[in-house]
């Protein structure tokens, strides 16, 4: 049986890993050749047909931002996928969620995989060998603790449940307001905003938006140009925290599967000391 700091540890370790990409990540953005935008469609078209107005013709780059935050902060589902840095470590994610605060997704790190699922305020974790080796030895674990824990969730699902430890870094990945919130922390990184060319996500037009800054960082906004301005790509070349991030699956149902029973480890009776 496990000692509380073990299982402590478990959790939040995972926490503190998902945190470090999903909240920033709605701020974010990849590689250089990910920036470059590809041309209109009706470009290569012939022949070619008049393109579609330009809905936002009227406004200034500034003024879209403003529309595509508030646009993409009404929505009532998405789905994120991309790469972030976090803390000097390159971090994968693929997630979708809710505004009801239930999620499912996949994150990657140091070569290893997790899994993460919220329903019913129950928090599921499920990581390989290699994403618990270093997530814990990021958290100066010792190499038999680790080894201990590991032993205790090897192929399992790792529940939380409210008040137990990890639960409530974990459940912000899953709070779709909470990520979103992030987008009006600074007003001033919508301020000073130049249009670039027209560009294609996932065959939807989009105006890209481009801020850049002193040190040779630059950010790059993809808004998409038809239904709602809802924000579809974000790139961040240069600076410390490089990534790029797709955002997609607007408003679609998120369909989370509760684990079975006997593929879980209740975190509470792993450890009778864990508040429940």
């Amino acid at each position: 049986m496990a000692s509380h700091r073990k299982l402590r540890a478990a959790a939040v370790v995972c926490a503190v890993v998902a945190v470090a990409g999903p909240a920033p990540a709605v701020a974010w953005a990849a590689a250089p050749a990910a920036v470059r935008a590809p041309a209109p469609a009706w470009v290569a078209a012939a022949p070619a047909p008049a393109p579609s107005p330009d809905p936002f013709a009227d406004l200034t780059p500034d003024e879209i931002a403003d529309r595509a935050v508030t646009a993409t902060q009404s929505a009532t589902s998405l789905r994120m996928t991309g790469r972030v840095v976090a803390d000097g470590e390159p971090l994968d994610i693929d997630f979708a969620v809710n505004d009801r605060q239930e999620c499912t997704g996949v994150m990657k790190i140091g070569g290893g995989t997790a899994e993460l699922r919220r329903v019913d305020d129950i928090t599921y974790m499920k990581g390989d060998e290699a994403f618990w080796r270093v997530s814990m030895a990021s958290q100066g674990m010792p190499e038999a603790q680790i080894d201990a824990t590991i032993e205790l969730v090897k192929g399992r699902w790792l529940k939380i449940a409210p008040g137990q430890a990890g639960s409530g870094d974990l459940s912000g990945v899953c709070d779709l307001k909470g990520l979103l919130a992030d987008l009006d922390e600074d007003e001033e990184e919508r301020t000073g905003l130049v249009r670039g060319p027209d560009g294609e996500v996932d065959d939807t037009p989009v105006a890209t938006l481009v801020k850049k800054k002193t040190g040779g960082e630059t950010t790059t906004v993809s808004v998409s140009e038809e239904g709602k301005p809802y924000i579809l790509k974000m790139v961040k070349t240069g600076g410390d925290e490089p990534g790029s991030m797709l955002l997609s699956d607007y408003d679609k149902p998120v369909d989370v599967t509760v684990p079975p029973a006997d593929e879980t480890v209740d975190l509470s009776k792993l450890d009778p000391g864990t508040a429940a």
